[in-house]
């Protein structure tokens, strides 16, 4: 074993590779995927409580945007927290992975709240990853609407999404039958979740995001971490080259009727507004009453009123 696997810890993120890396993993061989559609399908391993998927929402909302007809995202959860079982990385207890967040949200310039891990720090990523298999249960859309409202409470509410209490609060937001959610989630829901772990083993994913690019049953790419949005384009650009970009409407009324809630990163990213004065135009709007905000120590969430 390598002396970076011996320090690995999926908690502290390497914002340089932008991912929150496993470690001691193999590299998948031989893979049998079960996928015969000419449709490019990217399969997305990822976590609830991963500080660098959160910091990739910009570059997949804006994939699904302008790719959404002729590319399909297949949401997989990874796994990242089991437990506090184990000492490595420097991330022996919650409270060391706080300083680190903060910096991590600086980097990626997306809003996160390291202070949750000093204020309730969460156990484990486990009850929210099955509770986002039960919420796929009723309703795909539903459940990606869900594992927003899940990291929205985690990363700027600073919320233990652990505990029932706040995963049946995002259910409810994203408009979950929540006592479906309930049984499902200590049903059928840990057996699809654990099926997701054997099929990232099988995959050899070694930490999140990762993101691999499949036609016709076979893996034509793959990426690992967060990476800036025009590697995504042109991979999938690389695969089908006939694939037609979708010119969306870029004006703020439109951008929020699509997603209920953004960054300044992420409206910077999908309106085409300059990164310096994204937020200012989104705190106009905030003062003249058309949006709502949450503030964080590390920036800020709008949302419509």
């Amino acid at each position: 074993m390598t002396d970076k696997l011996k320090t690995t810890n999926p908690l502290l993120c390497d914002v340089e590779t932008g991912m929150c890396e496993m470690p001691e993993v193999e590299n998948a061989e031989n893979i049998a995927i079960d996928i015969a559609s000419e449709k490019v399908k990217i399969i997305y391993f990822t976590d609830p409580i991963c500080s660098s998927c959160w910091g990739i929402e910009p570059q997949l909302r804006k994939l699904k945007l302008e790719y959404s007809k002729d590319v399909e995202i297949e949401y997989h959860m990874g796994g990242l927290l089991p437990d506090w079982s184990y000492n490595s990385g420097g991330i022996s207890k919650p409270s060391d992975v706080a300083h680190h967040w903060d910096e991590v949200s600086e980097y990626y310039d997306m809003p996160i709240d390291g202070d949750v891990w000093l204020e309730d720090p969460l156990n484990s990523s486990y009850p929210s990853s099955i509770a986002f298999k039960a919420a796929q249960l009723q309703d795909k859309a539903k459940a990606m609407v869900f594992l927003r409202e899940l990291r929205e409470l985690l990363f700027l509410k600073k919320k233990n999404i652990a505990k029932w209490e706040y995963i049946s609060e995002a259910a409810e937001r994203a408009n979950l039958n929540i006592d479906q959610l309930k049984n499902d989630f200590e049903g059928k829901a840990k057996q699809l979740f654990e099926e997701d772990l054997q099929l990232a083993r099988e995959y050899g994913v070694r930490g999140f995001p990762t993101l691999f690019f499949v036609q016709n049953g076979e893996i034509k790419d793959k990426i690992y971490g967060t990476k800036p949005y025009d590697l995504y384009e042109s991979t999938i650009k690389k695969i089908d080259n006939n694939l037609v970009k979708y010119e969306y409407p870029k004006s703020w009324e439109s951008l929020f009727s699509k997603y209920k809630s953004l960054t300044a990163r992420e409206f910077s990213e999908l309106s085409g507004t300059e990164r310096s004065e994204s937020e200012k135009v989104l705190n106009e709007l905030f003062s003249q009453g058309k949006l709502d905000k949450i503030k964080t120590k590390n920036g800020s969430l709008w949302f419509l009123k």
